[in-house]
């Protein structure tokens, strides 16, 4: 036994001893430099590279085996050596397994690829400095074919060694790569390049691990310019290869990037994205998503210290080779109950973008999200925008976006139809039907107390220096709009319209609403108008017509009282103003209105009774007829002329039985402030309310009113004393005047009598009309 054992000690001697002679022989008579020219050839044969290696290859033996090259650079192809070279590296090196070597089989233990450099460019047609190269390597043959001289190099024997392509560790460290794009006038640096690949194998899946610095330029930046932006890029997962069927695949894969940009420094943008599988088949066209998550969080000065988040689940499946890309089961979360879901599908990715789908956001309250971007208006009522939802299929391209079958819901309102524009806000159109909006909810705030407002010349300075209540009008510049909607019931301004229709129609900087039809309180409400930006003040116009609107709900719906008057109002005319803010609207406000009252009545009160009245009181009688309890006009109209928002009447027309109305003056629609006189006169009709001395017929009974609308309308009008003693005067002035012309009338009768018996026939008479034109 021992001398077997000793035979056997003498064997692992002698093989020890043959090892490290062997070892000692190749690291002293062969020099793998003199391996440099074949390594050259074989890349310049089988990729077309042109190979630099600079530094030494060397051997190591312990504690592993491998071989190391230092210093390498490569050359595309009819590219000039003075340029940069397109991939370079500090060192590589390659170790193998030793045990397997025994068995005539290489097993690759490490990798390792220290100092990269890769240089990538892409022209302005879009053609990358690298597909010369991929055109060459494409496939699995031509794999095959740069693997083989390798292998018929360094195998003894024509049958070579059997390659083991599990590596157990591949690691790329501190590379750069530089990529510029002049098709899009960028210059990216990834650097700090680090990859780390484990149990590397063609046909399993292996984990694998990286990250990078990614610095963006413009395309002519100087060095010590600032990058447009800065990410840290981190990535991780299980790829496998499939060099076999050309099939790649990433298990449970995440990407994620932190990123800042220059415009918003100290705010750091986040982007993660996790895969549950990433299916290619590059050959093919083919590429799908399973179980995709994007994860945001966004930054912004005006969002504050505090990110928003957004979640976005999707799958995703792409055939280059159709032209067609389908995102399915979205779904974008975020606060504040957002909750958007939909699909999409997108076709000619290459020749014209075209993409369709459904879009649906559940119930949720915009407020929170327009006050985050501060764009929250402030409105009359502060419970509007908290219940908006909306559904509807969507088509468009990278332009435009058009939602083609519309449900939205808005407050309680829900309209359907057609909406769409395009992405960059050059154009908007829309066809909407609705069942009820109430307008005046949305419109802004008022900010003038009632107490306030009382006071002269309050209200209009306050809307002077009122620069918050301007309209905001820049986004209808160079739009290009044209929209209609149709609405069953629509309240605005306080007043209630049905059968609602509108048009708007506009293009650059000029907007026009070409039709406004609507039921009013049992009449019609017809209009026309504009607005145009080319001038400054911008110019607004609007042409209106009422037909046999009832008097009434329009005046307590306005005025927020009982109306004193009823019966159907007529009016059309033409106004214009100017200015972005309503409230100084009144300011420039010019135009004409012609209006009139068709079956009208002033309640609660009888003016003829009064009148018939205070005639009897005067002759000394009493009035003996039944009154009713309202004034009834037999014609009622008035035109209205208005110069810088004051109102001028010259021909008001006012006729009720037996009474007859006329004035002119004026109202200020800046101050609120009028003046206006009316007279009364009695007509002897058939219908008159009663019978009246002719004398009293010739006698206006003046009424003056001055004031202001903020005031107590009773202190209004008053009875206009100096206009009734001068319409007195007047009427006594002729009276006496034709008494005393009657008087010389009967005197020359008398006397010319004689004249015609004397001087003939004919000569009295000439006579009497000459004496009688003195007193004309």
């Amino acid at each position: 036994m021992r001398a077997l054992l000793r035979a056997l000690l003498a064997v692992v001697g002698v093989l020890g001893l043959v090892m490290v002679a062997a070892v000692i022989y190749v690291t002293t008579f062969f020099d793998p430099n003199d391996l440099k020219p074949r390594l050259i050839q074989v890349v310049r044969d089988q990729s077309g590279l042109e190979l630099a290696l600079e530094g030494p290859l060397s051997w190591s033996f312990y504690p592993r085996l491998g071989v190391s090259v230092s210093e390498a650079e490569a050359w595309l192809p009819e590219q000039a050596l003075e340029e940069a070279p397109f991939v370079a590296f500090s060192q590589a090196e390659v170790s193998l397994a030793f045990t397997p070597l025994l068995r005539g089989m290489i097993a690759i233990e490490g990798l390792t690829l220290d100092g990269m450099r890769l240089n990538l460019e892409r022209d302005a047609e879009g053609r990358g400095n690298w597909e010369t190269l991929l055109e060459r390597l494409d496939g699995e043959e031509a794999a095959e074919r740069v693997l083989a001289p390798a292998a018929a190099g360094l195998a003894p024997g024509d049958a070579g060694m059997a390659v083991a392509l599990n590596i157990a560790s591949v690691q790329l460290r501190d590379g750069r790569v530089s990529f510029e794009d002049r098709q899009q006038a960028l210059h990216l640096y990834a650097e700090a390049l680090q990859v780390t690949g484990t149990q590397v194998n063609p046909s399993r899946a292996f984990p694998l691990r990286g990250g990078f610095t990614l610095r963006t330029y413009p395309e002519d930046h100087q060095a010590q310019d600032a990058p447009l932006y800065t990410s840290e890029v981190g990535f991780d997962g299980r790829v496998r290869l499939g060099l076999g069927d050309g099939r790649y695949q990433l298990e449970n894969a995440s990407l994620t990037t932190r990123t800042e940009l220059a415009e918003l420094e100290g705010h750091r943008q986040r982007v993660d994205l996790s895969l549950a599988e990433l299916v290619a088949e590059p050959t093919l066209g083919r590429y799908r998503a399973e179980g995709g998550r994007l994860e945001l969080g966004l930054s912004h000065p005006e969002l504050g210290k505090t990110e928003l988040p957004l979640s976005l689940a999707f799958v995703a499946d792409a055939d280059l080779a159709a032209q067609e890309v389908m995102l399915r089961e979205l779904q974008l979360e975020g606060p504040d109950g957002l909750r958007l879901s939909g699909n999409l599908t997108a076709n000619q990715l290459f020749e014209a973008p075209q993409y369709t789908g459904q879009v649906s956001l559940a119930p949720l309250s915009l407020r929170p999200w327009l006050s985050r971007f501060d764009v929250l208006p402030e409105t009359r009522d502060d419970t509007v925008f908290t219940d908006v939802a909306l559904t509807s299929p969507l088509r468009g391209d990278p332009s435009r976006l058009e939602l083609t079958n519309l449900t939205l819901v808005l407050d309680g309102a829900t309209f359907t139809g057609r909406l769409g524009g395009q992405l960059d806000g050059s154009a908007l159109g829309f066809d909407l039907q609705g069942d009820r909006f109430d307008l005046d909810r949305y419109l802004p705030a008022e900010t003038v107390t009632e107490a306030q407002a009382a006071l002269p010349g309050v209200a209009p300075a306050h809307a002077e220096d009122d620069e918050a209540a301007a309209l905001s009008l820049e986004w209808l510049q160079g739009l290009d709009l044209d929209g209609q909607l149709s609405l069953g019931q629509l309240e605005a301004f306080a007043l209630e319209l049905d059968e609602v229709r509108l048009a708007l129609a506009g293009e650059g900087q000029r907007h026009r609403l070409e039709r406004l039809e609507a039921r009013l309180y049992d009449g019609t409400l017809e209009a026309s108008g504009g607005l145009d930006q080319r001038e400054t003040p911008v110019r607004w116009s609007l042409a209106p017509r009422l037909e046999r609107v009832r008097v009434a709900p329009v005046y307590e719906a306005l005025l927020e009282e009982t109306s004193p008057l009823r019966g159907r109002l007529n009016l059309e005319g033409e106004l214009t103003t100017r200015g972005d803010r309503i409230e100084r609207w009144p300011n420039h406000l010019n135009g004409r209105l012609a209006l009139d009252i068709e079956d009208g009545a002033m309640l609660d009160v009888n003016v003829s009774r009064q009148m018939c009245e205070l005639v009897a009181t005067l002759e000394g009688e009493q009035s003996q007829r039944q009154w009713s309890d309202e004034t009834r006009f037999e014609r009622a109209q008035a035109g209205l002329v208005i110069r810088d928002g004051v109102v001028h009447n010259e021909d008001l027309d006012i006729a009720v039985p037996g009474i007859v109305l006329d004035g002119e003056g004026e109202l200020n629609l800046v101050t609120r402030r009028f003046d206006y006189a009316a007279r009364a006169h009695f007509v002897d009709t058939a219908d008159a309310a009663c019978t009246v001395n002719p004398r009293l017929e010739r006698v206006p009974l003046p009424v003056r009113c001055v004031g202001s609308l903020d005031e107590a309308s009773g202190d209004w009008c008053r009875f206009d004393r100096q206009a009734f003693r001068d319409a007195v005067a007047g009427l006594v002035r002729d009276e006496a005047a034709d008494r005393v012309s009657r008087e010389v009338e009967r005197r020359l009768d008398d006397a010319t009598q004689g004249l015609d018996e004397r001087l003939g026939e004919g000569a009295g008479e000439e006579l009497r009309d000459t004496l009688r034109g003195l007193f004309d």
